[in-house]
């Protein structure tokens, strides 16, 4: 039986030239530089963490298509959610990318793979939506609620209302919109990386939300859906503790997770997450010099596998 909201497989890309985008780093305060490793060792120590990462996800039992990519110019390819979404019923979307040089991220082998792995009723393509300067990164800009069919999304530069509207009526979603700010009050650039929606509870920084009356519509919303809410402080945000996923793995549902973001939790915030998921920590702390975490490198196939000949 598929979960609804946790998926059993996953698209990864392992890049083998990774490096913090300088593209992205105007709108993207999460970001940061290491200048005590060379660009080479950085990016042997991204595609080391991919890998263990791929390691981990399996031994939990969950499915990873892994993609290579060899190429130069695109720095954030390890971050593939924010160019497709996939969703029951045999939907893909693709998406309009802020930045030109993510736009190079979006690879016809993956869709292919899904297509030949899964059944895949229609492609909807938004991607020339870039050219009206009109974005919406993926499951980066919008937090998915696949049960209550809620869109959760903080305004930014990746997150174009427009768009937003035209996703929610292609895939019947209700869109819940909202200013996020981080500590300096800063916009946050990212949905994914304040909020993260699982069966059972929800990972969000709250404090990100200064419109007391949205914050409460919100906390309403998740609650009616039966969520339990894991508060999360501006400190733990930027820790990248929202930056999570829940899966369904071999012995029921569990939260990828970064180490980092998993030291930042209290005692409390752990033990309330560990009576709904088993906690799956990833050290990925290269990775997260570019500004995201384990949700950002997992894109979720919430698809119907066909099957085998």
């Amino acid at each position: 039986m598929l979960s609804i909201q946790s998926p059993r497989s996953v698209v990864m890309i392992r890049p083998h030239h990774f490096s913090p985008n300088a593209d992205t780093a105007q709108d993207n305060s999460f970001q940061a530089n290491d200048t005590s490793r060379t660009a080479r060792e950085i990016a042997q120590a991204a595609y080391a963490e991919v890998t263990r990462t791929v390691e981990q996800l399996e031994a939990a039992g969950v499915t990873v298509h892994l993609f290579e990519d060899e190429t130069r110019d695109s720095p954030d390819s390890v971050f593939p959610n924010n160019w497709f979404s996939t969703h029951t019923g045999g939907h893909i979307a693709l998406y309009p990318m802020f930045a030109p040089s993510r736009r190079k991220e979006r690879r016809g082998d993956v869709i292919e793979l899904l297509k030949q792995r899964y059944r895949v009723q229609d492609v909807i393509d938004y991607s020339g939506l870039e050219y009206d300067n009109v974005f919406l990164e993926g499951t980066g800009a919008m937090v998915l609620d696949h049960v209550e069919r809620v869109a959760y999304a903080a305004r930014s530069n990746r997150c174009n209302p427009v768009a937003l509207e035209r996703f929610c009526t292609h895939f019947n979603f209700e869109p819940i919109v909202f200013d996020a700010f981080d500590a300096a009050g800063q916009p946050i650039y990212h949905t994914n990386v304040l909020m993260g929606i699982g069966s059972e509870i929800c990972l969000i920084g709250l404090q990100t939300i200064k419109d007391e009356a949205r914050r409460a519509e919100i906390v309403e919303r998740l609650a009616a859906g039966g969520r339990r809410i894991v508060d999360l402080t501006h400190a733990q945000i930027a820790e990248f503790a929202g930056n999570a996923i829940e899966l369904e793995g071999r012995t029921g549902k569990i939260l990828a997770i970064s180490a980092r973001a998993l030291r930042a939790l209290t005692p409390a915030q752990r033990q309330e997450l560990e009576q709904a998921v088993t906690l799956l920590p990833l050290e990925v702390p290269t990775i997260e010099l570019a500004g995201g975490s384990v949700r950002c490198m997992i894109a979720g196939v919430h698809l119907s596998p066909r099957k085998p000949a």
